[in-house]
């Protein structure tokens, strides 16, 4: 499982949930009229954004020159795309935010969508024309700290950040603090942020973000009681909440009660085929023994990426990761270097790393690692990464200390990697 994707892409939708959540306060015109619901599975939070949905719909058939209803419809449509996996809300999102005009929340719209998207470059500059028009914006500084942290521009990420402290030292504010700490290896300063985000969570949606990203510190900590609890707690706040359901199943597999957590999973990817899920449960199932329906998972995450990929939110760097893990080293050099060519973060250069080690470039993939441990991010991914490329090298007591390190910072950072970490470790200690 790649929870350094998972972590780099939580802190955005925190901005889209932000946004969804200004559109569900808004002004809403209950009269007749504007465009139906749109369909969606019955669930609580689907409903919830359809329903705001609706309203702005109906609001904009009567007000059709109402911008900022255009803009909030927009943000609405960008958390649909998250909620339910379907990116084709993000045409509607881009629709509805150009009818938004050139207006500081639209802008912040677009960068939002952009982020989504993964093209952040377009975000950064989206961001750049929301500071310009709304100044005192916290929210647009959060859309710029999110693309620049993507970008590797820890500098400016960081200023961003600052800036959004400085202004509105809020939920938002404080959980982009809690990445920068943790992306520097300051896991107590990740942590502490995180509780003061979660002090000053104002909806169910901020507090099961919060309690999210301290049960993730937590896991990924190899504090699975303490994991479990946060992530109870969140689902207390918000039960539907799809993050927290996906963390409940990771403990259940730490704790070797994989029935339980294949059941999970397969709920999960039914309700949201996100390709985060998909590859966990793929990455589960064949851990198990179940290559087959393994493989149909894959199948599956292969055909939701191309989907994604149509709706113009292409993610080379999670395709050369599962490429990678999967053994295709000629695609996941392909996908890593096209990522590469468009932004060169620490993310990115651990996908390079894994991918140049796969096509037995070793010592140029020692290179990409050291760039991806540049800024002390304690990942257990990473140590691992790094750990099979220093055995293929023959650097045996690195290998087994970058290896040691990622099982003791997360012994369940992935079902299967885990157990090739493990493997491997014992094969240097002779114990093969």
């Amino acid at each position: 499982m790649k929870y350094q994707q998972r972590q780099a892409v939580a802190v955005v939708l925190l901005v889209t949930a932000a946004l969804a959540y200004l559109a569900a306060s808004g002004p809403a015109d209950s009269r007749a009229g504007g465009a139906p619901p749109e369909q969606a599975p019955v669930v609580a939070q689907q409903n919830e954004m359809h329903r705001v949905v609706h309203q702005l719909q109906q609001r904009l058939h009567n007000l059709p020159q109402d911008k900022d209803s255009w803009a909030k419809l927009g943000a609405s449509y960008v958390e649909l795309a998250r909620v339910t996996a379907d990116p084709s809300y993000y045409a509607k999102a881009e629709g509805a935010l150009k009818n938004a005009g050139d207006t500081g929340l639209a802008a912040i719209g677009m960068g939002t969508l952009a982020n989504a998207r993964h093209d952040f470059p377009t975000a950064r500059d989206w961001a750049r024309k929301a500071i310009t028009a709304l100044p005192s914006s916290a929210q647009a500084y959060g859309v710029l700290a999110d693309a620049l942290t993507q970008l590797g521009d820890d500098a400016g990420a960081q200023d961003a950040v600052q800036k959004m402290l400085d202004l509105k030292p809020n939920t938002a504010s404080f959980a982009r603090a809690s990445f920068h700490f943790e992306l520097h290896g300051d896991v107590d300063g990740a942590r502490d942020a995180m509780t003061r985000a979660l002090t000053a969570a104002a909806t169910p949606e901020e507090i099961a973000f919060c309690q999210y990203r301290l049960g993730e510190l937590a896991f990924d900590h190899n504090r699975l009681d303490e994991a479990a609890q946060h992530y109870e707690q969140g689902l207390a706040a918000r039960g539907d909440d799809m993050t927290l359901t996906q963390g409940k199943a990771k403990v259940a597999v730490a704790r070797g009660e994989a029935p339980v957590a294949l059941e999970t999973y397969r709920k999960l990817v039914a309700r949201a085929p996100l390709p985060q899920y998909l590859q966990e449960y793929a990455e589960l199932l064949e851990a198990n023994g179940k290559t087959e329906e393994a493989a149909r998972q894959y199948d599956v995450l292969s055909e939701q990426q191309r989907l994604m990929e149509s709706q113009g939110a292409s993610d080379d760097l999670a395709a050369a990761l599962v490429a990678a893990d999967r053994g295709d080293g000629m695609q996941a050099l392909r996908r890593a270097e096209a990522e590469w060519s468009r932004r060169q973060s620490v993310f990115v250069a651990d996908a390079m790393a894994w991918a140049l080690h796969m096509n037995g470039r070793d010592a140029e993939a020692l290179s990409y690692s050291d760039r991806a441990n540049a800024l002390g991010w304690q990942n257990a991914t990473f140590s691992y990464h790094r750990g099979m490329i220093l055995a293929a090298l023959g650097r045996v007591a690195e290998a087994q200390e970058a290896l040691v390190q990622a099982l003791r910072l997360n012994a369940n950072f992935s079902p299967l990697q885990a157990l090739k970490a493990g493997r491997k470790l014992a094969e240097l200690r002779g114990g093969r």
